[in-house]
């Protein structure tokens, strides 16, 4: 079976979105180590034992695109990333996204996924302005 193995965000600052992706969001950081130590050329944070998003530097597109060789391609955001988490979790980050001062008010109910219709879900956005949706599954 085919599955989703990463998704590139492009960020202006790879350490308030780290911050943000684990502070905030919850997830676990991938390579942030080395990439302070400048022995890997972006982190990444793992959603689930299988997917990571990877969180390049805006300042790296003219080399994504040379290492892709699809001009144009690089440094685009994508519409949004979907996230499903269990009812708690998905109320926990919306009461740590509020405290932080993100705005979840952007509402569905109920939405349509990988996983079926969800009866409730959320956008929000990154520090970087990457749209985020948040959503579980009964």
């Amino acid at each position: 079976m085919m599955r989703l193995d990463h998704i590139v965000l492009w960020t202006n600052d790879p350490h308030r979105s780290m911050d943000f992706y684990t502070r905030v969001v919850g997830l676990a950081p991938v390579r942030f180590d080395e990439f302070e130590a400048r022995q890997a050329p972006f982190p990444s944070v793992r959603v689930c034992e299988d997917s990571i998003i990877d969180l390049v530097p805006t300042a790296d597109a003219t080399g994504t695109e040379s290492l892709t060789k699809a001009a144009g391609s690089a440094g685009h955001p994508v519409n949004h990333v979907c996230l499903a988490l269990s009812k708690s979790e998905y109320e926990a980050l919306d009461r740590r996204l509020q405290t932080e001062g993100v705005d979840t008010s952007a509402r569905l109910s109920p939405s349509y996924g990988a996983r079926g219709w969800a009866p409730q879900g959320y956008y929000f956005t990154d520090p970087d302005g990457n749209v985020v949706e948040a959503r579980y599954y009964e």
